[in-house]
């Protein structure tokens, strides 16, 4: 049963404005701070959807018998973007939102993205100002990278910060600004979505498992004239992947099988497959570093 989540007194039957989805895996007490913290982002009627990827949560659970939420079950653990998918399947109000479990929505936020909406009728995708948990900036909102500037930050940043291409890399970055601007790419940890541009293009492409489909989404966006719009006024919290910073490990993996993913459909011409060699090369180098670097962190916190 698709029970809305209420904003309006119990006696007031309003549709849904939107449909927030939220792709969960065995979820902590991070998804109630999700809840606890949309209700207090907007004024306007929505419907929760929890796609839950992972195994039965009494969690979860109690949030569909409580009738904050409708949950949807995908038949396993097929991935953030195709969970997505399944998410807003269906879908009849008028803007979507997919979010992560591990986000805590400031007071409003919402509502401003949805103002922001209203005034960007071309923008198929807005984002909000993203913050860590420790208060800092989160790069949420960025230029798409030339295959110079992301090579170079891919291979380097880890070993180098400072290397020029992360500091270009850096400087797309709009989201230390405080004016509404359209980028290349918004972070897919929370993202206000116009369904008709979201099914024009197709949705996320389901080929990512996690990472990067935020990226592709994007740049497909803006290929089919949709812009994507980085609102600061809108301030949300990132806790930046509470289900598996204790195993990062299986994530850095996914993380570079997208970049390559990502890169290889961007250079598919039978001539470009040095380039594509090199690219591989450069990715399984970098994966190999930073699965060594977090077991020495891990190993330095035990």
């Amino acid at each position: 049963m698709n029970r809305p989540h209420e904003t309006a007194p119990a006696d007031v039957t309003e549709p849904p404005l939107v449909r927030v989805v939220c792709v969960v895996y065995n979820p902590g007490p991070e998804l109630d701070v999700f809840v606890t913290s949309l209700a207090r982002a907007t004024t306007r009627p929505y419907e929760l959807v929890l796609v839950d990827n992972g195994a039965p949560s009494d969690r979860v659970a109690a949030l569909e018998r409580s009738g904050a939420a409708r949950i949807v079950d995908p038949g396993g653990n097929v991935g953030y973007g195709r969970g997505a998918n399944a998410g807003a399947a269906g879908a009849t109000a008028r803007w979507l939102v997919v979010a992560n479990p591990d986000v805590d929505w400031s007071p409003g936020s919402l509502d401003a993205l949805l103002d922001a909406g209203e005034r960007h009728p071309e923008a198929g995708s807005l984002g909000p100002r993203i913050l860590q948990a420790d208060g800092t900036v989160y790069p949420s909102a960025r230029a798409l990278p030339s295959l110079r500037v992301g090579a170079g930050h891919a291979l380097l940043s880890k070993l180098w910060p400072a290397n020029p291409w992360t500091r270009a890399y850096r400087q797309g970055d709009a989201s230390r600004g405080d004016a509404e601007r359209p980028v290349g790419w918004l972070s897919g940890a929370c993202l206000l979505l116009r369904p008709e541009a979201f099914r024009a293009v197709g949705g996320f492409d389901e080929r990512y498992f996690m990472f990067f489909e935020d990226v592709d989404l994007g740049e497909r966006l803006g290929r089919a004239g949709w812009s994507n719009v980085f609102v600061p006024s809108a301030t949300v919290t990132h806790l930046q992947g509470a289900s598996w910073k204790s195993t990062p490990a299986p994530m850095i993996r996914a993380h570079h099988a997208s970049a390559r993913r990502y890169l290889f459909d961007r250079y598919p011409r039978w001539y470009q497959a040095p380039l594509r060699a090199a690219i591989g090369a450069g990715l399984w180098v970098r994966e190999q570093v930073e699965v060594a670097l977090s077991a020495s962190a891990r190993r330095r916190a035990q």
